[in-house]
This record gives C-alpha cells, structure tokens and sequence, in this order.
C-alpha cells in the first residue's frame, strides 16, 4: 500500500541516483529525480515533495545554496546526503535549515529510517502537536511541556529552567540533531555568544538526571563537533 509520500532526489551521480530511487520506490514512495541545482529549485515549488535529499556537489551550484534558497519560503524536510565529513560542513548546513546530515557512504536502513523520522516530525508540526501543552515520551523519560515537569520512570526530576529549556527543545525536533548554536539560540536569545563551553556544563546535568549512565547516555546523544539529538521512541 503507498505511503503517498514523494521524494525529491537532488543528486548528480547517477548510479547513486538511481539506486537510491529503487529502494525508495520498493518502500512505496513516489520519486522525482533532479541531477542539478537549477531543476531542482524549478520542482521543489512546482510538485512540492514531502521531502528533499540533497547532494551538497552539485554541477552548477553548491548544495547551501539550494538550502538557503529554499528555506526562505519553505519547511519541507530537507536531509542533506554529502560525502563531506567534515564537521564544520555538517554545522553549516544544519544551521542553514537541514533537517538532518547523513554522510556517504551510508546504509540504506539509516537512511530510511531517517526519513521516516523527518516526515514524521513534519506531520507532527503541521498538526501542532508540539504545542507548549503536549507530553513528550520515549522510553522511560517524559517532559511535559505545559508544567514544565520531566520524569524518569515515574520519578519527577528537578531540573533548572534553563535544563527544561533544553531538554523541551530537543524533545520537539526529536530525532533530529540541532547544532550547538542553534540550541545556544534558542535558550539563551539570538544574540548570545556561540560558548559551547556553557550548553556542555548544563548537558552533563540533564544526563545525571535523567540518564542511567551519563557515560553513556540513551536519551540524548552526541554528534561529536555538531550539535546533541534526543531520540524518539523509534530509536530506542
């Protein structure tokens, strides 16, 4: 049964193209193919796809650029596909609006998985339940947006206001890894200064409350040079 989702792949290589438009097809989504910058900024608005993987190497413009483009009239989910593993790469593009950064080459279970994670956030911020009054869950954690109440198992957690500014950031993008100075943005104000050194301080107590282990945290993980992501249940 089709999912009715489209995909719009945004990649120069062919072969990749390709391949990725079979699983995708096999899964039950619908696929348009652009192999350049400038087709695809043309079927993004004319057939408006659920989604967008985007190569950042394309032949005639780099990648941000469609990004940026995009972003200044569009949320559709947009997943990043780049064989640069470069962290500073990685920061730029989510902090210009990726969704998500996935490197090459990558497995093709991730990439669904992904994918699913993204529409669905999408689906869910179009129907608002990420509003202050929604209850997030996964595992054993819940965050209760409207009283500002996190649990583990049951046990209420006192965490500062600054924690819950973070922990209820990340439970609304769960799934997706924020970079550091977008979290930094959100909690402390556009105009802070970009000091990871604060946001760690204030991660290393969330994770002795409310993880098992802080060395090895199942909650909220770390992209190493990036940004954190919270997990969703899908992940556990």
């Amino acid at each position: 049964m089709s999912n009715h989702h489209s995909i719009l792949i945004v990649e120069d290589e062919r072969g990749i193209s390709d391949f990725i438009a079979t699983v995708l097809t096999a899964n039950d989504y619908s696929v348009l193919k652009a192999r350049d910058g400038q087709t695809a900024l043309s079927l993004i608005p004319s057939h408006c796809p659920d989604l967008v993987l985007l190569d950042l190497g394309l032949p005639d413009m780099d990648g941000l650029a469609i990004l940026r483009s995009v972003r200044e009239w569009s949320t559709v989910p947009i997943l990043v596909l780049s064989a640069r593993d470069h962290e500073r790469e990685k920061v730029e593009a989510l902090d210009a609006g990726a969704d998500d950064y996935i490197t090459k080459p990558f497995g093709i279970s991730e990439l669904l998985a992904r994918i699913r994670t993204a529409l669905r956030h999408a689906r869910s911020a179009a129907g608002s339940s990420l509003a202050p009054s929604g209850v997030f869950t996964c595992g054993e954690l819940s965050i209760d947006h409207g009283r500002r109440r996190v649990k583990i198992s049951g046990r209420e957690v006192h965490v500062t206001q600054i924690e819950f500014k973070i922990l209820a950031l990340l439970s609304q993008y769960a799934g997706r890894v924020l970079s550091y100075d977008t979290i930094i943005k959100h909690v402390w104000g556009p105009h802070a200064q970009g000091n990871n050194q604060i946001l760690r301080v204030n991660m290393a107590n969330i994770r002795r409350k409310i993880e098992a282990n802080p060395a090895e945290p199942v909650y909220i993980l770390t992209d190493v040079g990036v940004g954190y992501r919270m997990v969703d249940n899908e992940s556990m």
